[in-house]
Formats: C-alpha cells, sequence, structure tokens
C-alpha cells in the first residue's frame, strides 16, 4: 500500500509539474512593454472611407486612441435612412513581446452630441483576436433631449477579462468592430446626430489596454 500510495502522490506531483509548464503565471502590471508595437491598420466600412483614420499609442502602451474624420450618424426628417446608422470595422496588426498579454476592459467615444427628446443615439463596439472564436461587446444608448456637446462616454466590454491575446511573443491581427447609430422612430419630427467634436472634423475612440506578464513555454509553437 505504502509503494502504491508513493506512486500516486508521485503522479500528482508530475502532473502539476507539467501543467504549470504550459499554464502561464499571470501578474497584472501598471503599464505595458515597452517593445509593443502596431505595425499596420487596416479600416472599411460606412463610417471610415479610406483615408480617414489614424491612431496614436501612448508611452506607457495603455492606450490607442482611433481619429476619425469622416465617422458620424443622424436622422430626422428628410435625411436618408442610409445616415442613421454608420460602422467601421478595423484591424490592427499588433507585435506583443514574449510573456506579456493583453485585454481591453473598456472603450471610451469622444464627440458632439446632439438629441432631440425621445432621439436615441446608440454606441457599440466589439473586439477579439484572429484564431479566437470568443469576442467582447460593449453597447451604450443615449436618449434624448441632450443639447449638442462635447462628450465622453466609456463603454465596458462584457466578457474582456476571456478575451486576451496571446502569450507567446507574436505578431497577431486585432479586430475591432464599432458602431455609431441614430434612431428618432420614436420622435419623428425629432433630430439627432453624433459628430466630430472639433472644427477639424474628429471623433475619437480611445481603447485602454490592461496587461499582464506570462510565462509559457511548451505551449508556444516552435
Amino acid at each position: 500500500m505504502n509503494i502504491l500510495a508513493s506512486i500516486a502522490a508521485f503522479a500528482i506531483v508530475t502532473i502539476g509539474a507539467l501543467a504549470s509548464s504550459i499554464e502561464p503565471e499571470e501578474r497584472q502590471l501598471p503599464v505595458g512593454p515597452g517593445t509593443f508595437n502596431i505595425t499596420s491598420i487596416g479600416v472599411s466600412g460606412t463610417g471610415c472611407p479610406f483615408g480617414t483614420v489614424s491612431y496614436a499609442l501612448n508611452n506607457q502602451r495603455t492606450t490607442v486612441t482611433l481619429t476619425f474624420s469622416n465617422y458620424y450618424a443622424t436622422a430626422g426628417p428628410g435625411i436618408p435612412i442610409s445616415e442613421n446608422r454608420k460602422n467601421c470595422q478595423i484591424t490592427l496588426k499588433v507585435h506583443v513581446p514574449h510573456c506579456y498579454r493583453f485585454a481591453i476592459p473598456t472603450i471610451d467615444y469622444y464627440g458632439y452630441y446632439q438629441l432631440d427628446d425621445k432621439v436615441k443615439a446608440n454606441l457599440r463596439a466589439s473586439y477579439y483576436f484572429a484564431g479566437q472564436v470568443q469576442q467582447a461587446v460593449a453597447n451604450n444608448s443615449i436618449l434624448g433631449p441632450l443639447s449638442g456637446t462635447v462628450r465622453s462616454y466609456r463603454l465596458p466590454f462584457d466578457v474582456w477579462s476571456q478575451v486576451r491575446s496571446p502569450c507567446c511573443g507574436l505578431d497577431f491581427v486585432f479586430n475591432l468592430n464599432t458602431g455609431l447609430r441614430v434612431d428618432n422612430s420614436e420622435n419623428k419630427d425629432g433630430s439627432g446626430y453624433i459628430d466630430s467634436f472639433d472644427p477639424d472634423g474628429q471623433f475619437q475612440a480611445t481603447l485602454n489596454l490592461n496587461w499582464w506578464t506570462c510565462c509559457v513555454t511548451t505551449a508556444c509553437p516552435p
């Protein structure tokens, strides 16, 4: 019995050691790694014609700010339905050094909002990493009246802690889908719009990044 017990104990320890070599040990960080970088950007959608989107990565690697020069939505008498809803899909190719990973808990939409009584605006976003099935989704609805003003709205992603980048120091693709909508179905005579916040015609979306260290060996591809 003692021999069997010893064999069982050895097996448990061995399995635990193998699992620990595969599963990353994670620790959250206040800033990201300095070698994290965005190597290319691609855009498509009714809200972002080619050449109308730029991005900026802060020095701490904790925010990516997307600036749009032609992203808006509007609704009201005489306005075509096609103007009520706009979308933009953004594809970022990123480089993350080995033993680091990130996720995005929130996105900030910054722009100019004007809504008549009972006119509604909707902001949405979702993101996922190429090769992953699960995606994180964020939504926010704003009901008028809201006088014309510059505002920032922070949208939390629902399952962001489960949608994290790979840990193996790869160049991979990050996908972000965004959408703006203005709806005046409850007040046909009312109007509203989401637009740029300054005379330069800029609307912004800022991704807020959370970072972790992780250490994976045998789970990484060669």
